[in-house]
């Protein structure tokens, strides 16, 4: 009795510090839609009146909304290509019985632990060494180096996780290296392939260091939005942006989510097929 008594209270309390964490983790970003709707410029309580002109304003800032659309272009080359490198990569370490396997992903991995700023500088050293000029293409370089690291290990953990004698079985029947990628190993990755593209894209949209010392003309939002924190007026606008990106962020999340239950659906009813 003692004894239940006992989990009974260590099941509060770790419910209650669960509780607590959240609110701490997701309040601030609640107020970020809170204060979207918000008839004044401050972002202070008590809010004074309930309204929808920050959206509109948000639309006419030419600025803000191409610094977005810059944003999101970096990161949608970005994820596509650290996913297909990354995946290369992976499968290349957990295929082949490398002798220097750890070397080889320790030193894969070291611009994803080299502190960003310092990554920054040298990166703009080398550009300027090259006499490239500083644009997205400079910016969407810089987050490569990053997010291949990032999606290999995804992909390692992945391709780790189901057995290689599927693909051994199928080229014994007589099927290419291509199609058995295609049909069996690609359909087994799939959850992994669709992490990495949302974590690499996240990762590369929201990315600051990197962009402010590598970007020329033209800004990502991050870098945009901080050139605006001095200027009060400009904040509703980039409080509205940022509720738009919340919204979009979730619709995202619970479409990779669907896709993920969906193919561990299909592929139970596979299994219990065969």
């Amino acid at each position: 009795m003692a004894s239940a008594t006992s989990g009974a209270r260590r099941f509060d309390a770790l419910m209650l510090y669960g509780v607590l964490y959240l609110v701490f983790l997701y309040l601030p970003i609640f107020l970020i839609p809170l204060f979207s709707f918000n008839d004044s410029i401050y972002v202070a309580f008590p809010i004074t009146d309930f309204t929808t002109k920050w959206y509109g304003e948000m639309l006419e800032e030419a600025a803000l909304i191409q610094s977005f659309f810059n944003s999101v272009k970096v990161a949608a080359v970005v994820s596509v290509l650290a996913t297909i490198f990354g995946t290369l990569a992976a499968k290349a370490v957990t295929r082949y019985n490398l002798k220097a396997r750890g070397p080889i992903i320790a030193f894969i991995m070291i611009p994803f632990v080299i502190p960003g700023i310092i990554l920054g500088i040298s990166l703009l050293v080398l550009v300027n060494k090259l006499g490239l000029e500083l644009s997205l293409y400079t910016i969407g370089v810089g987050h490569l180096l990053i997010a291949i690291p990032f999606s290999m290990m995804v992909m390692i953990s992945r391709l780790e996780g189901f057995e290689k004698s599927l693909e051994e079985a199928s080229m014994d029947l007589g099927e290419s290296a291509w199609s058995t990628f295609w049909y069996i190993t690609f359909p087994l990755a799939l959850p992994g392939i669709i992490s990495s593209l949302l974590l690499t894209f996240t990762l590369s949209f929201d990315e600051f260091l990197l962009a402010f010392f590598l970007s020329g003309r033209e800004a990502t939002m991050p870098v945009f939005i901080f050139s605006q924190l001095r200027l009060p007026t400009k904040l509703p606008n980039v409080l509205a942006l940022g509720s738009c990106i919340l919204a979009g962020s979730a619709v995202v999340i619970a479409t990779a989510e669907y896709i993920r239950r969906r193919n561990l659906k299909g592929g139970r009813q596979s299994g219990l097929g065969v």
